[in-house]
């Protein structure tokens, strides 16, 4: 384990594995109120988890990490393209979305649309593990259907097999277990499981709390 690295709202603990993305002395403020300051931190590859309760951040700094929302200050790095100087090939190397927008853009398509749609966008698209991944969450009886028939936690179940096969250096899911039930919920933590042990990938999730014999690269806790 690497050493731990002090943060303005708590800290971030590394394992010795290669780092996907840099933080160097990121800074963010609603008008309202500051949330990070002086923020630095590494996201190893494998599987990585922005704790915290309610309102503490957790959903804003995925969105800044995405590039969704400018950083006042501070350098974001993903596997050598700064997000500063080049924000395509920045935002190229990502997954990232809000589920529901997402759904929305693509409500008259059936899943399979959808996921042709995401190999287009990421050239590591892996269809053999989306096979897979379509079996494990379940989502077979619903290939034949629009996204705009299938419940909240289904089309969930489509965007995160979407993330798991895009290939991206870096995939952001906010929540998860979001929308999910108990038998979801397993696939999902067991999917997650199965990315510990990535060198090239690092998936970040944030949630309230560390889901127990889930191996992690690394943890930022925002606090309660």
């Amino acid at each position: 384990m690497a050493a731990l690295s002090s943060t303005s709202r708590g800290c971030v603990i590394e394992h010795s594995t290669p780092i996907i993305l840099q933080l160097t002395e990121l800074e963010f403020a609603y008008p309202e109120r500051p949330l990070f300051k002086d923020f630095s931190a590494s996201i190893a590859a494998g599987v990585s988890l922005i704790r915290g309760g309610d309102g503490v951040g957790k959903s804003s700094l995925l969105r800044l990490l995405a590039g969704q929302l400018p950083a006042q200050r501070g350098q974001l790095i993903l596997k050598g393209i700064a997000l500063e100087q080049q924000p395509e090939l920045y935002r190229q190397q990502l997954f990232y979305g809000d589920p529901q927008a997402l759904a929305a853009a693509h409500d008259q398509c059936s899943p399979d649309a959808y996921f042709a749609n995401v190999a287009a966008r990421y050239p590591q698209f892996d269809s053999a593990y989306l096979a897979e991944l379509i079996v494990q969450l379940g989502l077979s009886p619903h290939m034949g259907k629009t996204l705009y028939m299938l419940s909240t936690g289904i089309k969930r179940k489509v965007w995160l097999a979407a993330a798991f096969a895009s290939g991206a250096a870096l995939t952001l899911l906010d929540d998860p277990y979001a929308a999910l039930d108990q038998t979801s919920i397993r696939a999902v933590l067991h999917i997650l499981k199965s990315f510990s042990g990535q060198t090239q990938r690092a998936i970040v999730y944030s949630h309230y709390e560390q889901a127990a014999g889930l191996g992690l690269a690394s943890v930022i806790d925002l606090g309660d």
